[in-house]
């Protein structure tokens, strides 16, 4: 079907994998009503897209492209390889019984999915899958979900899956029951305050993320929210210029892991959930300083900076398990528009803007 506008924006349920999308015809410059799923991407601006009727060029995420059909065999099988207790997990979260308190949407997960099939899957259903990191020690994975679709609660499902895991296996290292979130402002981190256990209205009491059997058993792990300034610290030349009687020199990467983490600064093999990760990217100021030249450019480097060097403080002194990043735009803001070299390049699940708008998740 072939209409120069669209007629109905809503084309697909929240709760089921889309099954139709609207497809730009650059042509025609008419939209197509295309049966099956948008293949993950995203748009970048063309040399028309001044031009009221074009919506840019779509790019697709090969990465994820590839994902995508392996999760969905892999869900329609089972969830073969995995442990009893994610498979309680994976089933409880899809229960009919529980609708009525709360459904998951699929886009939801589809991203816990996802994650734990790079965790759990057996290895022979991830051959040739090969994510590259940002550059650092430690690894990365990327969940782009567009604003609104619901990210925090699957970072509560990605928590709740590792510290169960890891109270019920304490000898499995793929899991960790301690939990840094890093959040990029005192907004945000007020609102993941519903992450940490001890919240009057944390969500996974608030939308059954876990059976109430588990809940004990949850509480064993150690979740601690923490604004990006907190990962800050002060520079050797920072030092030399305090005009104060302090004379303390750089801190230790022990001295300042036990500053961040405070009551977990004990914990090691550290789950990291970083959100709105596009403000967390490797800052290469050699190759790419003149980008930065503006204010807004300069301060959201320094940013980055300050947020991904104290990851990487943590990482040497205590060990970071993995990092799972969420962001709708995971795109280093550097000079470049938004292309393929800017984005993320360890995104592992997409559900887009559009994506969102054709299930109804947002206007």
């Amino acid at each position: 079907m072939a209409s120069t506008t669209i007629d109905r924006l809503i084309i697909n349920s929240p709760y089921e994998e889309p099954s139709l999308h609207w497809r730009y015809e650059r042509l025609s410059k008419t939209f197509d009503l295309v049966e099956g799923r948008r293949s993950a991407g995203y748009v970048i601006a063309s040399e028309d897209s001044k031009a009221f009727d074009d919506p840019g060029v779509f790019v697709e995420i090969p990465l994820v492209n590839k994902i995508r059909p392996r999760v969905k065999a892999w869900r329609e099988a089972g969830y073969p390889g995995v442990s009893s207790m994610t498979k309680r997990l994976l089933d409880y979260w899809k229960d009919p019984e529980e609708y009525e308190s709360r459904r998951f949407f699929f886009c939801q997960l589809e991203a816990i999915e996802t994650i734990v099939w790079m965790t759990e899957s057996p290895a022979s259903e991830r051959v040739g899958i090969d994510i590259p990191g940002d550059g650092g020690e430690f690894v990365r994975r990327c969940c782009k979900m567009a604003t609104g679709s619901g990210k925090t609660i699957v970072m509560a499902m990605v928590i709740a899956w590792h510290i169960l895991n890891k109270v019920t296996y304490p000898q499995d290292s793929r899991f960790s029951k301690n939990v840094l979130v890093v959040a990029p402002g005192l907004t945000v981190k007020n609102r993941l305050a519903v992450l940490e256990m001890s919240d009057a209205e944390n969500y996974y009491e608030a939308f059954n993320i876990v059976p109430s059997p588990l809940l004990e058993k949850l509480r064993q792990g150690k979740v601690i929210v923490r604004n990006w300034h907190a990962l800050a610290w002060d520079s050797q030349e920072q030092v030399k210029k305090r005009r104060s009687v302090d004379k303390r020199g750089v801190k230790s990467d022990e001295a300042y892991t036990r500053e961040v983490l405070g009551d977990m600064a004990k914990a090691h093999n550290l789950l990291v959930i970083n959100d709105e990760a596009h403000h967390a990217w490797r800052v290469n100021w050699e190759a790419e300083g003149k980008y930065y030249r503006s204010r807004d450019m300069k301060d959201s480097a320094v940013e980055a900076t300050v947020w991904i060097s104290g990851l990487d403080r943590l990482n040497r002194s205590r060990g970071i398990l993995t990092a799972y990043d969420f962001t709708a735009t995971p795109f280093t803001p550097s000079g470049k528009k938004s292309s393929e070299e800017a984005l993320f390049g360890w995104i592992v699940s997409d559900f887009g803007l559009n994506d969102a708008i054709e299930s109804g998740l947002v206007k």
